[in-house]
Parts: C-alpha cells; structure tokens; sequence
C-alpha cells in the first residue's frame, strides 16, 4: 500500500507541474485533439470446455458460452478535450456456475429414477458435476460502463485524464475512479505515463446449496428446508445421516477493494524502431475468495446424492447421477500484491510487414510466477486491408494455496481447487483481417464507416481448457 500512495502522490505532483508549464506555454496554431465524433461498436463469442470447475471443487464440467457487446463514443468537447463513454453488456451460460445448485434436472432429462424427486418436481436422481443443472445460476449478464475526460496541454505534450466505472452482475457489483498523466519529450520520441486507479466492489455472496441449508438449519438441515426428506449416502452408497459440513461459516465480510498504479515509459529509437517498458503495482484486500467454490477435504468421509452406482466413476464424464456435498467453500487471504513487469518491442520492417512484441513477468505475495510472450505480425495487403497472424504463449505456477480435488486438509487455514490458480501452460493461436478507409466513403446515417476489425483465436491450456473467441469492430466517425 505504501508505493502505491507514493506512486499516486508523485502521479499528482507531475500533474501538477505540467499544468504550469502548459498555462506559460504559448501556442499560435494546433489542430484538434479530436476532429469529430467517433463510435466503436464491438461484438465478440466466446466459449470453452474444461475438465476442472472450481463450482464442483476442481472436478467436473466448465462448458461456458458469453456473448459480448460494447459501444464506445468518443465526443470532442472543444480543442482539447474529450469524453469517452463506454457501455458493454455480456450475457452467458455457464454448466460450472449452473452447479451451485446441482439438485435440478439436468440435460439427461431422467426422472423417477431411485433417489426420487421432491414435491416440487426437483430433480435429486441426476445431479452430476458434468452436466449442466437448470438452476438460476446457469446463466447471468454483466453491465458496465465506463466514462474518461482527457485534456490535452496546447503543445499536446502533457495530457491528462480522470475516469468513473460501473459494473454489475447477479452476485457482484464494482464502482470504480481513477487518473493518469502522459508526458512527452524529445519531439514526442519518449513518452512517459503514470496511472492510478480504486475499485470498490462488493459481492452478495451466494453460496452452494447444501452449506446454504445447513447456515439456515444447523445440523438439522436435512430434516427442514430444500433437503428435507431426501437421501444422502456415504462412500459406499449407503443412506447416511452422518454428513455435517461443520467447518462452513458464512462469510461476514463482503468487500473487495483493488488498488492499482501504473508506469510505461515509451521510446521511438529509430525510424523503424519502438520499444515500451511498464510495470504495475496492485493491492486487493477483502473477500478474494469466490463464495460459491466448494471444497473436498481429503480427511474427511465424502457424502452424495442421487444414483449410488455412479459413486465410483464420480470423477469421470460417465457420472451422470450422483453429486458430492461440499465440505466448506474455498477460503483464501484477505489480502494479495501482484507485480507485472512488462515490455514491447515494435519494428517497422518494410510497408508491407511489421513485427510487434510483448513479455510480461509476473509475480504476487501467493507464490504465482508467470511469463506471457506474444508476438502479432501486421501484413499490409493492400491500401485498405491488412492481415495479422498472432501468437501468445503463457506459463505459470501454482498459488502456495491450490491443491486438486479431494487433497486439501480440513486443518489448513485457506484452500482452493481453482486450476486457475494451479501450475498450468497456454498457447493461443490467431489471426485477424482489418479494412481501412480512411475517407470513409461507406455511409450510415450521418457517420462514415472508418475500419472494420475481426479477430479470432484459439486457446489451449495444458490442463484441458480449451476455448475460442471471435470478435468484429466497427469505427464511425460523425460528418
């Protein structure tokens, strides 16, 4: 927290000293920072499949559909500044997080099998960690909006911003503010840049259905309330009265604050040349758990509901009808530093080719170290399109708090089945096509079609994630 206040501090003090330079600069000419309005619309689709939900304590389905949209207006306000408002509004279908509550009826569409179902017509006969329930949680959307002012100093070397964001999804909410400030030197050649930002969040905690019964009842739970008179069974498919998640409590604290800073510095070497340094330094404090993770102990006895004969193939897809009880949620510390370190490296080859470059290091007070390496190589094919391959390579280790289904100890303090907190390596493949017209002779209405950009990649992770993304932009600009 300490070179955070101090980066914010020094953030100020620049800020404030370019401020005084640019009120005894004089200028007899500049162009707009902006000549005209300018609307960016993004959609892109998402999904992955995954072997590991952390939902179902690192086992189990992670199938995932989000579709995402963002409309981002930039308006000039006069010479020198602008607003920037940007709406996004994400809509998904999620199997893991559907299994919160596994006890409704699943995709097999079985019922009255053994097991039964209660008087509501929920399904206690299927439940299973590879498929998808029907619960309230199967799907949810996410708003969020951001707006930025930025001035720009009459030589448009010193330019400054302030931002507001607002997010919001079923179980989380996210207010945020925060600041930067560029400054450029040596004819714009080196730019340097601080930025500051608080997030003040706070989650409505929703919690796995069976620990939600039990803080309601106690250990009468399974005669009162959504368990009632349903059949739970050990080990060995016997009915059992004897489960009892005793080391649950509900979460009092709610909150997650972040903190961040940044710094980039930026040098133009030669004409063909370009290459940026940047490191971050984060703090978060609060609730940095996520409430509805369960977690097996490997000390204690194991409890299920639903059809006894799948309790020995529970860890494979073949499970299609029997669910473990959790015996607590993931717990983990209430406070975590992450520092990334990074660079880019940009060379103009020729008109036609251009090769860009990013690594990143990371390191946080939990034992995580990665390393990101991407590299995209922009191919000019003609005046108005240009193609992009891409690649992206990431590696990490596991936090000091992960362990795997079923390994972690009820006399630990804090505990994850997470794997994306485990040791773990990535590739992504990709590439993209962009059309530019720079005359914007396409017309909707009053705005002129500027670019088109689509990307898309696949993702593979080495512990059975896989995904795709696909992405279309479009810019406007008002005339």
């Amino acid at each position: 927290m300490k070179i955070i206040k101090v980066l914010f501090l020094f953030l100020f003090l620049i800020a404030s000293i370019s401020y005084g330079q640019e009120k005894d600069s004089t200028v007899v000419f500049k162009k707009r920072v902006l000549e005209s309005t300018e609307v960016d619309f993004l959609a892109s689709y998402y999904d992955q499949d995954g072997i590991h939900s952390a939902v179902s304590g690192g086992i189990g389905s992670e199938k995932l559909n989000d579709f995402a949209t963002n409309i981002t207006v930039a308006m000039p306000l006069n010479d020198d500044d602008v607003l920037t408002v940007d709406l996004g509004l994400s809509a998904y279908s999620s199997a893991s997080s559907s299994n919160i509550n596994p006890f409704n009826s699943t995709s097999t569409g079985a019922s009255g099998s053994s097991g039964g179902d209660d008087d509501n017509g929920t399904n206690f006969s299927n439940p299973t960690p590879w498929l998808a329930s029907s619960g309230a949680s199967k799907s949810d959307q996410l708003l969020s909006a951001v707006a930025t002012y930025t001035h720009n100093s009459d030589d448009r070397n010193f330019i400054w911003n302030g931002d507001v964001s607002f997010s919001n999804e079923f179980d989380y909410t996210s207010v945020g503010f925060g600041g930067g400030v560029t400054k450029l030197f040596n004819d714009k050649n080196t730019e340097v840049s601080l930025k500051g930002n608080v997030y003040l969040d706070q989650w409505r905690p929703i919690y796995p259905t069976e620990l939600h019964e039990y803080s309601l009842y106690g250990s009468n739970f399974q005669n009162q309330g959504y368990l009632n008179g349903v059949t739970i069974l050990d080990q060995n498919g016997q009915p059992s009265k004897d489960y009892l998640p005793s080391k649950f409590e509900t979460i009092s604290s709610v909150n997650r604050n972040s903190y961040s800073a940044s710094f980039a510095f930026s040098q133009v070497l030669t004409k063909n040349f370009q290459f940026s340094v940047f490191f971050d330094v984060l703090q978060q404090q609060g609730l940095l758990s996520t409430p509805y993770h369960r977690t097996y102990f490997a000390d204690k006895s194991h409890y299920y509901i639903g059809q006894p004969q799948y309790i020995n193939e529970y860890t494979s897809p073949g499970n299609v009808g029997v669910y473990e009880l959790a015996d607590d949620i993931e717990r983990l510390p209430d406070n975590r530093f992450k520092l990334p370190i990074g660079a880019r490296f940009n060379y103009y080859i020729n008109e036609h080719f251009i090769v860009r470059t990013y690594y990143r290091y990371y390191t946080d007070d939990w034992d995580l170290k990665a390393h990101t390496f991407n590299i995209e190589i922009p191919v000019k094919i003609s005046d108005k399109f240009t193609a992009y391959p891409m690649y992206r390579y990431y590696t990490q280790t596991q936090a000091k708090y992960f362990a795997p289904y079923q390994t972690h100890l009820s006399t630990e303090q804090f505990y994850t089945s997470d794997f994306d907190l485990s040791t773990f390596s990535a590739n992504q493949y990709g590439f993209g096509v962009s059309y530019t017209d720079l005359f914007t002779k396409a017309q909707i209405f009053s705005f002129g079609l500027k670019n088109i950009d689509f990307r898309f990649n696949h993702y593979v992770r080495s512990d059975g994630l896989t995904a795709n993304i696909g992405t279309i932009g479009f810019k406007f600009v008002f005339q």
